[in-house]
């Protein structure tokens, strides 16, 4: 029989085993990872002086690193590498290869850490994103490139996994800090994008239509919530320069949906937060931006066209919609055509011809523009199938209400839900006119239903917090916020 001295002195031993096993563990993993790369390497010599070599190298070392510190570095690592996969810059085949890796990483990783948690819990809307991503599963077996619509439903679902688990582990519980950082990150794009588009007539984004995603769904919402938010004259100063650049980029563009997804947020927000001084001064700036751009920065070809015609007709006569009327009259030809179980997710009925297909990259032959999300995967599903997209449309609709109910309610610019839900409001309006939503491989899809999956935490919390008590210090011009006592602490 042990004593009790002795039993608490072998619990304690043991509790300090499993300690420093704990701290111990992950460097020998990292130095067997290490020892088996050497092998790979001794066994199959590499041209080291190869780009490509090097990017992945350099990839597999800030994947560890981001990794090994998950829940600050994680989620801007991820958007970090689909944004560059996404862009005209050097690496970027290395990275358009290398993100379904850091997606399945995260995802695993993410949702391993997140079950550690005692408060960890799924809900109504992580089962119905569960159902969406089951159907679009099942719906890769109706395409005519089953093998691609597979790999797409197969992404779609991942990305379903890591925004409810490693997703909610970077921003829930610290929020403050989170919203910070990104405001920085975004006014850091903006600047560079500007140097890239204004001085060095560089098209980092590649297509206008991505620039005008870019600025109108994520980083403009952003800074105007950022310059409401602000506390400090300084920090203001900045974010409002920021926007400034940000709004010449967006007409720069001349992307209709992201020029309307922006506007549609900002306006909202004003209007939650009564700042109609506010709106109406905005809206003469934009106007003279507008006005900036079509006749000095960025002109169109057609120099007789008059700013209106600039930006509503892009210079085609005919009705406001010319450009995406014949793209909705194909998708729904389509949808006539398959109307129960759709034509394959995130696929092209179109064409049956055999073609080498990528694993990692999609093919122009088996994938088509639809001009909206909504018919896109209308198409995809069918009638049959787009219930759970939709009703996980509606859920995402319904939780941006809330929000914007509440901070009319309340006045409060500091709630973290609503920057989230300008971010995701833009995404509904833009999303009408471009297809990238359910486009797993699209930066902003991963950017959108991250924060979906966010708001559906934050929503409830707030709802039963009391009433915002805006307390210090200030962070980056913005305050600590109280949880609500019962909300998941991570």
């Amino acid at each position: 029989m042990l004593t009790e001295w002795q039993r608490r002195h072998c619990g304690s031993q043991v509790g300090n085993v499993n300690n420093t096993l704990i701290k111990v563990l992950p460097l020998v993993g990292l130095l067997v990872c290490s020892l088996s790369l050497l092998c790979v390497l001794w066994g199959f010599p590499v041209n080291f002086s190869s780009l490509e070599v090097l990017g992945g190298v350099l990839f597999l070392q800030i994947l560890v690193a981001a990794l090994w510190k998950y829940r600050e570095c994680f989620f801007p690592l991820l958007i970090l590498i689909f944004l560059w996969a996404g862009s005209d810059v050097p690496l970027r085949e290395t990275w358009a290869f290398g993100r379904w890796f850091v997606l399945i990483g995260g995802a695993v990783v993410g949702f391993v850490a997140y079950l550690k948690h005692t408060h960890h819990h799924f809900g109504f809307f992580h089962l119905v994103a569960l159902s969406a991503g089951l159907v679009a599963l099942i719906s890769a077996y109706q395409s005519m490139h089953p093998t691609v619509a597979l790999l797409k439903a197969v992404s779609l679902l991942i990305l379903f996994v890591y925004a409810a688990s490693g997703a909610r582990l970077a921003i829930i519980g610290r929020e403050a800090r989170f919203f910070s950082g990104l405001l920085i990150a975004c006014e850091f794009l903006i600047y560079a994008s500007a140097i890239s588009y204004f001085i060095f007539h560089f098209a980092i984004f590649g297509n206008p239509n991505s620039l005008g995603v870019v600025t109108g769904v994520v980083v403009t919402p952003l800074m105007v919530w950022g310059v409401l938010a602000t506390e400090r004259v300084t920090e203001r100063h900045r974010r409002c320069i920021g926007l400034a650049l940000s709004l010449v980029l967006l007409f720069s563009s001349y992307s209709r949906a992201g020029i309307l997804a922006a506007a549609g947020s900002s306006v909202l927000l004003g209007i939650a937060l009564r700042r109609y001084r506010w709106l109406i001064t905005g809206a003469a700036i934009a106007t003279l931006f507008a006005v900036l751009v079509a006749t000095v920065l960025a002109p169109r070809s057609d120099a007789s066209s008059s700013v209106v015609d600039a930006f509503l007709y892009k210079g085609q006569r005919g009705h406001l919609l010319t450009s995406r009327k014949s793209i909705w009259d194909e998708t729904t030809s389509v949808i006539r055509q398959h109307p129960w179980f759709g034509a394959g997710f995130g696929t092209n009925v179109a064409s049956s011809d055999i073609f080498n297909e990528s694993m990692f990259k999609s093919s122009s032959q088996a994938t088509k523009e639809h001009g909206s999300s909504y018919l896109a995967i209308l198409e995809g599903v069918g009638l049959l199938g787009v219930l759970p997209f939709y009703t996980l449309l509606f859920l995402v609709s319904a939780n941006i209400a809330r929000v914007f109910r509440r901070v009319r309610r309340t006045g409060d610019p500091l709630s973290p839900a609503l920057p989230v839900a300008v971010v995701l409001l833009a995404g509904l309006v833009g999303g009408a006119f471009e297809d990238w939503i359910f486009g797993v491989g699209y930066y902003a899809c991963v950017f959108f239903w991250s924060f979906a999956f966010v708001l559906a935490d934050l929503v409830p919390a707030e709802a039963s917090a009391p009433s915002p008590v805006i307390i210090g210090p200030w962070r980056n011009g913005f305050a600590a916020i109280p949880q609500a006592d019962h909300a998941p602490v991570y």
